[in-house]
């Protein structure tokens, strides 16, 4: 199953790039002897506003894709449980799996018609260039929690 972080905006050089990249490094470095392909990473041209933002969105999602919109009115999982259902995705045949993470303005209509379910890091509102990092994070511990590796320390 390929795994993508869809994006708004751009991540500029600094640390939150660099420790985006690494976990996405990681995460990629684990994942194919694990069934997944990815995590891949598109940025989406943000400007234009919410519906254009969203436009551009929907026209990156892969046909058939299961869509994750990361919100803070999302769902909260524990890192074993979002293994878990990225496990079980991958195992029913998913073929790809596309986080997106919104721009300033948020979701337009239709990305959240095409994509009602949501995951979220707590209830607070994060940075979007931290949300990045986190999520990549996210996906690697899920890969070495699928791969019974200690870096997940329950």
């Amino acid at each position: 199953m390929r795994l993508q972080i869809l994006a708004v905006g751009r991540l500029k050089d600094g640390p939150e790039r660099d420790l985006t990249d690494d976990y996405i490094r990681r995460a990629s470095a684990m994942a194919r002897g694990l069934g997944f392909k990815g995590p891949e990473e598109a940025e989406i041209a943000s400007g234009g506003g919410m519906d254009a933002e969203g436009a551009r969105l929907l026209a990156r999602i892969p046909e058939g894709a299961r869509i994750i919109r990361l919100d803070e009115g999302g769902e909260n999982l524990t890192s074993e449980a979002f293994a878990s259902r990225l496990s079980r995705w991958r195992d029913d045949g998913e073929r790809d799996t596309c986080f997106l993470i919104g721009g300033a303005e948020g979701y337009a209509p239709d990305v959240r018609a095409a994509a009602p379910q949501t995951l979220a890091f707590g209830v607070q509102t994060w940075p979007h260039r931290l949300v990045r990092a986190m999520l990549a994070e996210q996906l690697y511990r899920a890969m070495t929690i699928l791969a019974g590796t200690p870096y997940h320390k329950a």
